[in-house]
């Protein structure tokens, strides 16, 4: 086996490879090795498409351009308004990047919208290598965790999901909206992205808008969680969860990514250890009818709805469709990102405890 050693200073580094310290590379094993997700490899940039820039380990975005040299990781993407991408089950002459914060796979499917540009392509150099030539995976790497335990079930702090009926709905907003309202209202809060493809950009959203402490499943080496079991997004949740737990929030508030249609997203609301440890939801829809659906699915699922929100709130005309033929609270941006928010999760959350223990009573 031999191993080449990488000039560092000639490689762009994605952000899902920041604890990634070796510049050992096998490129003997590059046709017969197959990635897992998580797997770090170095790439060259072929042709550029929609991605033109990689977000690096600072967090800042740098220009890719045809010839350089990329450190990435193999992952999956589920993205509705983007694209669809595996990782490779075998050697491919060319390989796409998938997302911005270096996940690599083959795309399977495009947003019509990207159909002219088409996705940045690469070829594979070799697999980043630890000393005993054993392929580097990012997931958990020079992270410490802890086998997952039982999550703990209606304790302090609260938890609060952010979902919604899909990509780019307004869960993130909608959850930076909440962390400055409960900021206002004087209450520490912590914020998981649970799901996603990597790009930080959320979670640094919500930090700006408030939230005292903001993690996702990229600080343990995750380059996506599209298809992950379920067992294993608990696993995940349960290590976010202590990470966030020295800073003693008030409120989590726990965004999952995509709609509740999507594959972990559906596992997870439908999952009852996962959803007797949450509070109450916030829905984020782009209409009036997806608010109202989707807020019933969750309802149906027992989960305290604690009102609907997202972009389909800039419209009065939707506002006033979801008032008259529902009973859900409808939340404007204004109305989360107030310090008043705070009364309305209380007498919520205190409403939602009182019917359960007149549930358990009847």
């Amino acid at each position: 086996m031999k191993l080449y050693k990488i000039n560092s200073s000639k490689i762009k580094k994605a952000i899902i490879c920041k604890n990634v310290n070796s510049t050992l590379v096998n490129k003997d094993i590059k046709k017969t090795y197959i990635p897992k997700a998580g797997d770090v490899a170095i790439f060259k940039i072929k042709e550029l498409g929609k991605h033109t820039n990689m977000q690096s380990p600072n967090g800042n975005n740098i220009a890719i351009l045809p010839g350089d040299l990329i450190m990435a990781a193999f992952g999956n993407r589920y993205a509705t308004e983007q694209m669809e991408g595996y990782v490779p089950t075998k050697y491919h002459n060319t390989y796409h990047i998938l997302g911005q914060g270096g996940a690599i796979g083959i795309l399977a499917s495009l947003h019509a919208k990207f159909e002219l540009i088409g996705p940045t392509t690469l070829s594979l150099v070799g697999y980043v290598v630890n000393d005993n030539g054993k392929v580097i995976n990012t997931k958990y790497l020079k992270t410490e965790t802890i086998t997952q335990k039982a999550i703990p079930i209606n304790t302090n702090p609260k938890i609060i999901l952010s979902l919604g009926t899909s990509m780019d709905s307004g869960k993130t907003t909608s959850a930076a909206f909440l962390a400055r309202g409960l900021k206002l209202a004087r209450k520490k809060t912590a914020y998981i992205k649970l799901t996603g493809t990597v790009y930080t950009k959320d979670k640094r959203m919500v930090r700006d808008y408030g939230a005292n402490v903001v993690c996702d499943f990229s600080d343990f080496g995750f380059p996506s969680t599209y298809l992950c079991s379920t067992d294993e997004l608990l696993d995940l949740y349960y290590n976010l969860l202590e990470r966030v737990k020295p800073y003693n929030p008030d409120y989590i508030i726990v965004e999952i990514a995509d709609g509740l249609l999507q594959r972990e997203t559906y596992a997870l609301i439908h999952n009852k250890e996962f959803m007797d440890n949450v509070s109450g939801a916030i829905f984020s829809s782009g209409d009036s009818m997806s608010a109202i659906s989707g807020a019933n699915m969750l309802t149906e699922l027992g989960c305290n709805v604690i009102g609907v929100t997202g972009l389909f709130t800039t419209s009065p005309l939707l506002i006033n469709e979801v008032s008259q033929r529902s009973h859900y609270a409808v939340l404007t941006g204004e109305d989360i990102m107030t310090k008043e928010i705070i009364n309305t999760l209380d007498k919520n959350l205190n409403e939602s405890q009182i019917e359960n223990k007149m549930a358990v009573n009847i």
